[in-house]
Formats: C-alpha cells, structure tokens, sequence
C-alpha cells in the first residue's frame, strides 16, 4: 500500500482551512480590510475590486502561511527552539508575501517590484508575517487533536486481545457481532454497531453506513461513485459510504464541498 502520510496531511490542510473558525476569521480580515483600504487602496480603488484584491492577499497569505507553518514547526519542540522555528517560518512567509504582493501589485497599479519602495514592503511584510506566524501557531494548537502519545480511553478496545489494540481504523457489522479493525489486526466482537460506537472515546470518526464507521484519522482516500462513495482506509478493505452519510464525509473534508 502506498504511504498515506501525504494525503493524510493534504486532508488535514483542507479541515483547517473550512473549519468554521478559520472561514469566518479569513472572512472578517478581508473585510476590514477592503473597508479601512490600507496602502492607498482605499482611494485607488473602487469598493469591488478593492474587496477582490484583499480577499486574494488574505486567504493565499494564509494558506502559504500555513503550509510553511506546517513544514517548519514542531509542536513537540518548546521555549527558545519553538519561538526560533516561528521566527524562521515568519521570515519565510514574508519573502513568499513580498513576492505576491509585488507581482498583484504591478497588473493592478503599475509598481514595479523592485523600485525603492520595495525594501519598506519587504520589511514590513516580514514583520507582520512573524505576527501572523505566531497567531497561525496559538490556533493550531487550539484545533489540532492531541498527540498520538497522550493517553485516550477508548473502551472498545479493552474487548480486545492485547496483541491487537492499536489504534482504531474501522468499525462493521456482520450478522449479530461487529468486525473491530485497529492498526494491528481484526477481531469479532458479540455487540451492537451502536453500542461499539458508543465506545470509541475520543475518536475522530464517524458511522459513514448502516454497517460501518470508519475512525477519519486512519482513512488514506476517498472516491466518489454517483450518490455513493467509499473510503480507503490506511489498513485492511475499503469502507462503503450510503447516499444519507455523504455530507458527513464532506463536513470532515474527505470529499470537496
């Protein structure tokens, strides 16, 4: 089997970027800023494309932020090593701002990049980017789920061979037991799909067909077939997902909107 982790991290860029938060968060900036219209574009601009010009700075600053913020920081690094990390992925997001910037700005006003007000821009956008850097680190570690070494409760998989309790990957009926998959092997449970699910703790996850649930962390892909879809879980078979569970799937950024 291919390795997951790519997809899985393009997964969860796109749960962050629609998470409700960050949506109305992206949204609020872009309006103040078409309203207040800083660095002259208040007056040379009209209010339409005055709001399309700061809606594009605000969403692909972000995200190059993010993106870079995800390549550098190390959640797991603490004091003058984590404040570093965010100091560099600052700098790097303020040369990739200063270079957006300069390129939208010489189409829509006629600047050229590098005359002399290019080094008051660059220093400025270096500045504010470490600013946004840090705010962008405080969110993620508000959003973010916990470590995978911090201890959870999950019940269901106290039913299990000690052998066999890892993390768990899908959930699915068959006649009057439930298969429990888990990253280190399968076994059949006497229990009802509801009663399992009730006992998956804290868990990302949930039931994506009348037979099934499936934990989001552990699925790799998903394809999309009509009114139905399926998910390719990290281990073992594909996971089917009915008509009426397809805006769950959505809602957790497995399918696009």
């Amino acid at each position: 089997m291919s390795d997951p982790r790519p997809q899985l991290a393009l997964r969860e860029w796109r749960r962050h970027l629609l998470h409700p938060l960050t949506l109305t968060a992206l949204s609020a900036v872009s309006l103040v800023l078409c309203l207040i219209g800083p660095f002259g574009t208040l007056s040379s601009l009209s209010l339409l494309p005055r709001a399309a010009y700061w809606t594009v700075l605000t969403v692909l600053g972000y995200v190059i932020g993010y993106l870079i913020a995800y390549a550098v920081l190390r959640p797991s690094l603490s004091g003058m090593a984590h404040l570093a990390r965010i100091l560099l992925a600052g700098c790097l997001t303020g040369c990739a701002m200063t270079a957006l910037v300069s390129a939208l700005n010489w189409p829509v006003f006629g600047v050229v990049p590098f005359g002399p007000s290019s080094l008051t821009l660059a220093g400025t956008t270096l500045v504010i980017s470490v600013i946004v850097m840090a705010v962008i680190d405080l969110f993620s570690r508000h959003l973010s789920p916990a470590p995978a070494d911090a201890p959870q409760t999950v019940p269901l998989l106290d039913r299990l061979p000690f052998d066999k309790r890892g993390p768990l990957v899908a959930i699915s009926v068959e006649d009057h037991y439930v298969r429990v998959r888990t990253t280190k092997g399968e076994e059949m449970i006497l229990l009802r799909l509801a009663d399992a699910i009730r006992e998956v703790g804290a868990t990302p996850g949930a039931q994506v067909h009348r037979s099934h649930w499936a934990a989001f962390d552990q699925v790799a892909s998903a394809t999309r077939d009509g009114d139905r879809a399926a998910l390719q879980m990290t281990k073992g078979g594909d996971i089917p997902v009915s008509r009426r569970h397809i805006p769950t799937i959505k809602e957790a950024g497995l399918l696009p909107r």
